[in-house]
């Protein structure tokens, strides 16, 4: 979170909700400068069916993203998982095939009475680094962590933009930088 400030109606008032990081920005805003050409790029987007109404529509804002800077739909790839712990290991099966270029992971884990969500976020979060690092590829968290519905919602197309978009066009420029990165080392090699 960029601020742990609490918010309210009025000075003597506290609102048990910090400011999120995301009502400071729109996740559907970002710079598309010196982008890759991924007509010949392939996804694999692994989408939670648990909380659904979000994670659908930010499937729609990642498939959408990607067919907008270029990807063409038969190079995306999609599987459902039951929830978003499941997410790492179908992510794994996606970033281990040969003609998968980046992965992108889906899912929403709201807030509830109990710290599951702690726990679920943080193993996924770990889980998706370790299968990027195993794999050399991009494998993107496109999770959402709200504190309820309505922040979910605002964040799944709503007025806060579309998490997917923004996941979606974080694999777009990792490629772009793998392709950098391992084009100028080869340079250096000879």
């Amino acid at each position: 979170m960029i601020s742990c400030d609490y918010q309210s109606e009025s000075p003597n008032q506290r609102n048990p909700w910090p400011v999120m990081a995301t009502e400071l920005k729109n996740l559907s805003e970002f710079s598309t400068d010196n982008l890759p050409d991924i007509r010949e790029r392939r996804f694999g987007i692994v989408v939670a069916e648990w909380n659904s109404e979000v994670t659908e529509a930010l499937y729609e804002g990642a498939y959408n993203t990607l067919l907008n800077y270029g990807a063409q739909p038969g190079n995306i790839i999609r599987g459902n998982v039951p929830g978003s712990f499941e997410l790492t290991l179908a992510s794994q099966w996606m970033a281990r095939r040969d003609d998968i270029d980046a992965v992108i992971a889906i899912g929403c884990v709201i807030q509830g009475e109990t710290k599951h969500n702690d726990y679920i976020n943080h193993a996924v979060a770990q889980g998706l680094t370790n299968v990027a690092l195993q794999t050399g590829k991009p494998v993107i968290f496109g999770v959402l962590t709200p504190n309820n519905q309505q922040q979910a919602l605002d964040r799944a197309g709503g007025i806060h933009g579309n998490k997917g978009d923004e996941a979606a066009m974080t694999a777009i420029k990792m490629l772009g930088l793998q392709r950098q990165v391992y084009s100028k080392s080869e340079r250096v090699k000879e």
